[in-house]
């Protein structure tokens, strides 16, 4: 009989740790899924902006190497003292990994020139429907952004001895539409500074934004569990054109206050978990999410 007790006790007791295991793993789905949409949002929209980038810098249907692929540009309206570019995506970009259908229409006063230092723009996006080719997952971007060349000068000039650097802040307010249908309002308050070779670029993300008590959000707004959150980027996150613009190293911070929850996100891991060197390009980010006394790691594909 105590033997039979003892392998009651027992199997009651695995059984319980197995439950609580399990919600815990639960517990993370929210984080895991910010995680996934907020590098999936900022991939989408930042693939849209190098096109508006290219745009404004002068590129032309003349030269193919500089414009956008499926991309078709209409400069002829002007209102004021402001030219409208009313800029239709309709295919793959140039690097084949994204379908884009949609429009923009990015509007510049004709007294500053984009090349200038501080010079803004107003990109509106229209129904702008973004899908990844490999996973065939889509988003919808809507809204508006002030696009600034904080630094002047364009991306054709780097690495030509004089110009080693050129910084973008984007801030504005954008609606996405989530695959299954979810629709959430975020903020954005993002800096890109881009270095390397126009052949060869590299681009290094920071946050300016601050709201309710947070400073450094790159991103803040509702998950898709109408849970408020802010992003902080506590070390600059790097990304590479050789790798596909997939993050290669930094650390951002997902705060759920409301939830009792957060998760720090550590770029720049491959297949096998452990930290990518060289010339290899990353494959997967590392997740570390507290909720209450509860906490854990977990290494994720990037999306």
């Amino acid at each position: 009989m105590l033997r039979l007790a003892a392998v009651v006790i027992a199997v009651i007791g695995f059984s319980f740790a197995g439950c609580k295991k399990e919600k815990d793993n639960t517990d993370t789905n929210s984080m895991q899924q910010l995680s996934k949409d907020e590098v999936a949002i900022q991939a989408a929209s930042d693939d849209m902006l190098n096109d508006v980038n290219t745009v404004l810098s002068g590129g032309s249907k003349k030269s193919l190497e500089t414009f956008p692929c499926n991309v078709s540009v209409d400069s002829s309206s002007i209102v004021g003292d402001t030219i409208i570019y009313a800029i239709t995506f309709n295919g793959l970009n140039c690097a084949g990994n994204r379908m884009r259908v949609g429009t923009a229409t990015v509007k510049r006063s004709q007294l500053t020139h984009w090349y200038q230092a501080g010079t803004s723009v107003i990109v509106h996006l229209n129904h702008l429907v973004i899908t990844k080719v490999y996973s065939n997952k889509s988003l919808t971007l809507d809204g508006t952004k002030i696009y600034t060349n904080v630094s002047g000068h364009v991306l054709a000039e780097l690495g030509n001895g004089t110009v080693t650097s050129i910084v973008h802040r984007v801030s504005g307010t954008i609606q996405a539409t989530f695959d299954d249908g979810t629709t959430r309002i975020w903020n954005i308050a993002r800096q890109r500074t881009f270095t390397g070779t126009p052949t060869s670029l590299i681009v290094t993300y920071d946050g300016y934004g601050s709201a309710d008590g947070y400073n450094n959000l790159v991103i803040w707004g509702t998950n898709r569990n109408n849970e408020p959150f802010y992003t902080q980027l506590t070390q600059s996150v790097v990304t590479k054109e050789s790798c596909g613009w997939d993050p290669e190293s930094g650390v951002k911070i997902h705060q759920i206050p409301g939830a009792g929850k957060s998760c720090t996100i550590t770029f720049g891991y491959d297949n096998n978990e452990q930290l990518v060197t060289g010339n290899n390009c990353a494959t997967m980010y590392k997740l570390d999410w507290v909720k209450g006394a509860h906490h854990g790691t977990i290494y994720l594909p990037l999306p």
